[in-house]
């Protein structure tokens, strides 16, 4: 139940929202570009006045409710006809002026407000009435301060100073002056119609005399021509004949002078022509010879270029070959360092491993010999002995004696003859082993024999075995 009302209440008040919005949207008026809205009732005040209205045009206002109204008042222009009768001239003479004038609503700001407040809910035959009375009264005015030759013939002013009055009056009820037109003039008295009557025969008097004049002017101006003619043919003719005699001497004055300056102007002309043809030549020459210089420094600049070109050529070619040849020396003799070196380290490595295997033969030939020094080099030479004798074998082995001539006197000392002894001498130009040993810081085994003493003689040679022959 609660919630039901609940719902009818935002319902109602939901309604009450868009009736609200819709009353007040109703309530905003525009002003079309034709008319003027006026908005009466409470509509402000300001400097202390309050005013009685608001004119608006070309725009829109919201109209509250209950203390504002609005209306429209029509800018349609409204044409007037107003036919004047017996207006009374400044010359008393009564004059008829019928015209046409077109009027409507202002739209300037203190115009609208006094259409406002004395044209609003007016009917528009009702303001025409109106406005007709207002121009009746102006143009009677207008037309007692003016005579009627005014009125007739300077139309301008006449409706100037309508227009100026009629104006003024209709702005006070808020109308304005578009357009008057005035068709025609006319009097009871036939005063206009006379005014007419004596300006046409004036205008037809003064033609007919200004026709007389202009004949009599006519007839005398034709005889004054003929005497001039006659005179200014004579006076004509005597200035021809004496213009000709002057043109003659003139003519052949200019003809001499002509002839003359020719002749100067001819020279003048060959003298120019021969010395531009002069000039040319001497700068056809000057050109030639500028030509020539160019063409030999160009020449010159193309033989050097060659030269030069060619020389920095070779020159750039020896150094590249010289770069080339000294990378290339340089790069075998590297290869070479690096065989050498290579060569090298792979002998130092067999030597290396040479040493090493030969020192580890010493060791195992040490171990063999029950680590005694000594007895490991005995082992050793017991080994090389052989290889030793045959040494020794082969220092003598390949001696070729094709001649041997020993001459022996017996004069030899002791009991050896020359010969053994030339013998024992070869023999013991070989090294014996022991000597050899000795050398290397040995020495022999005495297993191997003992050495003799050097006194002793190696052997004996029996002298008289010694035969006194030549040997071959």
């Amino acid at each position: 139940m609660q919630i039901n009302l609940i719902f009818i209440l935002i319902a109602v008040a939901v309604f009450l929202v868009i009736t609200t919005m819709i009353a007040l949207l109703s309530r905003y008026r525009k002003c079309p570009s034709d008319k003027i809205l006026v908005v009466y009732g409470k509509v402000g005040s300001s400097n202390g006045q309050i005013h009685s209205a608001k004119c608006i045009h070309g725009g829109a206002a919201f109209i509250w409710p209950v203390i504002q109204h609005y209306e429209f008042l029509s800018l349609t222009p409204i044409s007037i006809n107003v036919d004047l009768k017996n207006a009374l001239s400044k010359q008393n003479i009564r004059i008829n002026v019928p015209s046409r004038f077109t009027v409507g609503v202002s739209t300037e700001a203190g115009v609208m407000q006094n259409a406002a407040e004395r044209l609003l809910g007016l009917k528009l035959q009702e303001i025409e009435e109106l406005a007709k009375d207002i121009i009746f009264g102006q143009l009677r005015l207008v037309v007692a301060t003016m005579d009627i030759e005014e009125i007739n013939t300077d139309r301008d002013k006449f409706l100037a100073a309508v227009s100026r009055n009629v104006e003024s009056e209709l702005k006070k009820i808020g109308l304005r002056l578009i357009n008057v037109n005035v068709t025609d003039i006319r009097d009871e008295s036939g005063y206009i119609e006379a005014l007419g009557k004596e300006a046409a025969a004036k205008a037809i008097n003064d033609a007919k005399k200004t026709v007389a004049e202009k004949n009599r002017d006519g007839s005398i101006g034709e005889a004054i021509a003929q005497k001039d003619e006659r005179i200014s043919v004579a006076e004509a003719n005597s200035h021809a004949i004496q213009g000709e005699n002057e043109a003659k001497v003139t003519v052949a004055n200019s003809e001499a002078l002509r002839r003359e300056k020719e002749a100067e102007a001819l020279r003048k002309a060959t003298a120019a022509e021969k010395v531009q043809s002069a000039k040319a030549l001497e700068e056809a020459y000057e050109a030639e010879k500028l030509a020539e210089l160019a063409r030999a420094d160009r020449e010159r600049a193309t033989k050097e270029a060659d030269i030069i070109v060619k020389a920095q050529i070779d020159k750039q070619k020896v150094e590249i070959d010289a770069e080339a040849s000294a990378e290339q020396t340089r790069r075998m003799a590297k290869g070479e360092a690096d065989a050498i070196f290579l060569q090298m380290e792979a002998k130092a490595r067999g030597m290396q491993e040479i040493l090493s295997k030969q020192a580890q033969g010493f060791s195992e030939i040490v171990k063999a010999a029950g680590g005694d020094a000594n007895d490991a080099v005995k082992l050793l030479l017991t080994d090389k002995i052989e290889d030793l004798v045959k040494i020794q074998v082969e220092a003598i082995k390949n001696i070729k004696i094709d001649k041997v001539t020993v001459w022996d006197g017996g004069s030899g000392q002791g009991k050896t003859p020359a010969t053994a002894n030339f013998l024992s001498g070869i023999i013991k130009s070989v090294p014996p082993l022991n000597d050899l040993l000795d050398m290397a810081g040995m020495q022999l085994p005495e297993y191997l024999g003992k050495e003799k003493s050097k006194d002793a003689p190696a052997y004996e040679v029996d002298e008289e075995s010694a035969p006194e022959t030549e040997e071959e």
